[in-house]
């Protein structure tokens, strides 16, 4: 496993990271806690150190399954991000909840769930800028820092574009950024990616592989469920993922792989934080931080190396 510096956290993460919306069995699958333990010491025995979870993943179903992995091993071995501002009642069902009160009590909620003392990076949960304008929030917040319950704290924008949070990441003393960036969204290349280079800030990569697009499984012609998470989802992005297959996966390459080594080839991600089903991907994920691209503007021009 690689690693690399996260922004002025001075945390040193794992290029691979664990995403676990999945734990909270919106994925039309229930995790037991047995397959957790599985995929969480198996991602630790490849040296990845950083979980990101949610409030929201289930009613915090997702941080009480790690938080029982981590109760039954070293807790100090994992660099823990999880987030605020909502509340679970059903499959994507959610309510907003963003007074400093409500908080302040999801985050004791958390802490519970996670079996935990503290909150590694405590992330404001993709709110909307009105919400975000909340001094007595982040005040609040900062409070929590200085009793040692959380270490440091980030925002995942809900928008890729959302360079109105992102600017304003230092003013409320946020030091990491999360942001949906991949292959086929690349518009945080505009603004948000290097807003968070001028400030230092740490970049964690969701949806690396675009909601399984950029994974090598859909194909252009492949019927989506009525219910299915791509229904929404049209032919020209499939269209766009099979000429990316032909112009840019170099031969041999597993795309998945390629697709998460294309996200840490821009100097301003610091991790990619996929989702994984079961050990097998969890196991293929990994081998992406041996992969790294040449030169960005020539994307097929690929060699094994070492990130510093």
């Amino acid at each position: 496993m690689k690693y690399r510096r996260l922004g002025k956290t001075e945390l040193k993460v794992s290029v691979i990271g664990v995403g676990t919306w999945q734990f909270g069995g919106e994925w039309g699958k229930d995790f037991s806690q047995q397959e957790v333990n599985q995929i969480l010491g198996r991602a630790k025995e490849l040296g990845i150190n950083l979980i990101d979870t949610a409030e929201c993943y289930g009613d915090h179903l997702s941080e009480a399954l790690i938080g029982t992995y981590l109760q039954q091993n070293n807790r100090e071995d994992w660099i823990v991000a999880t987030k605020f501002g909502h509340r679970f009642h059903g499959h994507l069902n959610r309510t907003d909840h963003w007074s400093a009160e409500e908080v302040l009590k999801q985050l004791d909620d958390s802490l519970k769930a996670l079996r935990t003392d503290y909150i590694d990076i405590y992330q404001f949960h993709s709110g909307s800028d009105e919400v975000f304008d909340n001094d007595d929030l982040w005040t609040a917040l900062n409070k929590q820092i200085q009793a040692g319950n959380i270490c440091h704290l980030g925002i995942s924008i809900g928008s890729n574009d959302n360079i109105y949070q992102t600017d304003a990441a230092t003013k409320v003393h946020a030091e990491a950024v999360q942001v949906v960036y991949n292959r086929v969204d690349r518009k945080p290349e505009g603004k948000v990616l290097p807003s968070c280079q001028r400030q230092d800030l740490g970049v964690l990569a969701r949806e690396p592989l675009a909601n399984g697009f950029l994974s090598g499984k859909y194909n252009p012609g492949t019927v989506f469920g009525q219910n299915d998470w791509h229904s929404v989802k049209n032919q020209e992005q499939l269209k766009l993922v099979e000429e990316i297959q032909r112009k840019e996966l170099p031969e041999g390459v597993n795309m998945a792989q390629w697709a998460l080594a294309w996200c840490l080839q821009n100097p301003a991600v610091t991790c990619v934080i996929p989702g994984y089903r079961n050990v097998e991907q969890l196991e293929s994920s990994a081998k992406a931080a041996d992969l790294e691209l040449v030169n960005h503007s020539h994307p097929q021009a690929w060699k094994s190396k070492v990130y510093e």
